[in-house]
């Protein structure tokens, strides 16, 4: 990940004290620098290596055991695709936490947003209603 993305993710996540990232894959440095200050949740449908002092735990968004994101303050995800913006919303609303992510490339969220233009990318973080651009 572009080093400057990055560090603009980690501005705006790093006042949650508790946190889970949807769908982490291969890409933990932000999972990985939030662990430093944060406590720090990985799920992905698929086993995944995450750094020292990041939790993992195999979870499916679209048919999620609560009780994995229960206590979070924020769920991020970074280039998640739009069929999952709906289900990783849903968890957030259920467990009263932010919902915050990036999407691949040019693709439009699929849930009313705030956009936050950062270095390499937009952040979206979900909201009942549109905010206007």
């Amino acid at each position: 990940m572009n080093p400057a993305t990055r560090d603009a993710l980690l501005e705006r996540l790093r006042y949650y004290d508790s946190v889970v990232e949807v769908g982490i894959g291969y890409r933990d440095d932000v999972a990985r620098l939030l662990a430093q200050c944060a406590s720090v949740v990985a799920t992905d449908i698929h086993d995944r290596p995450t750094p020292l002092g990041v939790e993992f735990v195999r979870d499916d968004v679209t048919d999620p055991t609560l009780s994995v994101y229960e206590g979070a303050e924020a769920l991020y995800a970074i280039c998640l695709p739009p069929e999952l913006h709906r289900p990783a919303w849903a968890v957030a609303r259920r467990v009263g936490a932010a919902f915050h992510f990036t999407t691949l490339g040019g693709d439009q969220p699929a849930v009313p947003v705030a956009r936050e233009t950062l270095p390499g990318t937009t952040l979206f973080t979900a909201r009942e209603r549109e905010v206007p651009a």
